[in-house]
């Protein structure tokens, strides 16, 4: 099982302590993501499935020299559709690399800290995951890690430009930065769209759980950078870290205070309308699913609900997806049995 590769039930950037509030319980994951091509192959759109293969080959052979005894490196290719959708819902893999063609594969360490992905748009998307706001504990690991890599690969870089990329807006550090924030509140209030516009002016994005193109379900949202060239790396994650990041808190915050002293019926609606349906339905989709989490996790926040933990309610955002609801289930299941499995394990979990 794909699983037991792994040191927890509970991906690394939702492997959390009880929040003590405030920030603790608004950001709930950081990541730093480097893009890189290895020089002399074309980029991804441009390679036969001869170079593809030759790529996956030398990646495997020259991590192997970086001794990292705790990173497993998997084949997508080959791999099923199930285990691709499980390594998706973990964070480990995006999309693009889940649904691509031909030879490609991932480097994951145990803790799933360090995901390396192998010809997604780049030849090479190593990313670096913590639960939490450390930016800057993320970016010392995939620093590290992008030196040790270059004394085993070449990787295409121009000393004008930078580092080349698939991606016109990658070029440069090929440096993302991204946080995961849980703004119900903002949402609730009806505020998303002064977050839109504020990321907008800053050349920030906000997208959904799963990264670009995805919406935002359960009321998760990454922001991230926009471009990289012309700026450091250290320039990039200071912006996001201490410019940006302290508003967009700042914003979740006043709207949950703002909740709690003009309109606290509605917040409590919200949550008991969340704890009855997860108590008492007997069928549930993933969207309605998330949707109510996110209430529960607002009101464990605010110490609106009592008897349920932070470190539960993240698990269960997890294991009620659909490729780990039928590791939970040791079977296969159809999306009706899948919906039926899911409200049976919330009420399981939350001893509704």
């Amino acid at each position: 099982m794909i699983l037991d590769a792994f040191d927890s039930p509970v991906g690394a950037w939702l492997t959390v302590t009880e929040p003590a509030g405030g920030s603790d319980t608004i950001v709930v994951s950081s990541r730093v993501r480097l893009a890189r091509n290895i020089a002399n192959f074309p980029f991804m759109s441009k390679a036969s499935a001869a170079q593809k293969q030759e790529l996956c080959s030398l990646f495997e052979q020259r991590v192997a020299k970086l001794g990292m005894a705790n990173l497993n490196f998997m084949m997508l290719d080959t791999a099923s559709a199930h285990d691709r959708q499980l390594l998706l819902e973990r964070h480990l893999i995006s999309k693009n690399l889940a649904a691509g063609e031909g030879a490609r594969g991932v480097a994951v360490s145990r803790d799933e800290t360090l995901s390396i992905m192998v010809n997604e748009e780049d030849h090479i998307r190593l990313q670096v995951l913590r639960s939490g706001l450390k930016l800057q504990e993320c970016w010392a690991q995939a620093d590290q890690i992008d030196n040790d890599l270059q004394q085993h690969l070449e990787f295409a870089f121009n000393h004008r430009f930078g580092y080349l990329t698939a991606c016109p807006t990658n070029v440069g550090t090929g440096l993302r930065v991204s946080v995961m924030l849980h703004l119900p509140a903002l949402k609730l209030n009806g505020d998303m769209d002064k977050v839109f516009a504020a990321a907008k002016d800053m050349h920030l994005a906000i997208r959904g759980l799963y990264g670009e193109g995805t919406e935002a379900v359960g009321d998760f949202y990454q922001l991230s950078n926009q471009t990289t060239l012309g700026r450091s790396e250290e320039e990039i994650i200071h912006e996001l870290e201490s410019a940006v990041l302290p508003q967009v808190l700042y914003m979740e915050q006043d709207a949950r205070q703002r909740l709690l002293t003009q309109r606290p019926y509605l917040l409590d609606d919200r949550i008991g309308r969340a704890l009855g349906v997860l108590k008492y339905a007997r069928v549930l989709s993933t969207e309605e699913t998330l949707f109510h989490l996110s209430y529960l996790r607002l009101g464990t926040a605010m110490g609106r609900i009592s008897g349920v933990s932070m470190a539960l309610l993240n698990r269960l955002f997890l294991w009620t997806q659909s490729a780990h609801l039928q590791v939970e289930a040791a079977r296969d299941l159809d999306p009706e049995a899948r919906k039926v499995h899911r409200a049976d394990v919330l009420r399981k979990y939350l001893n509704l």
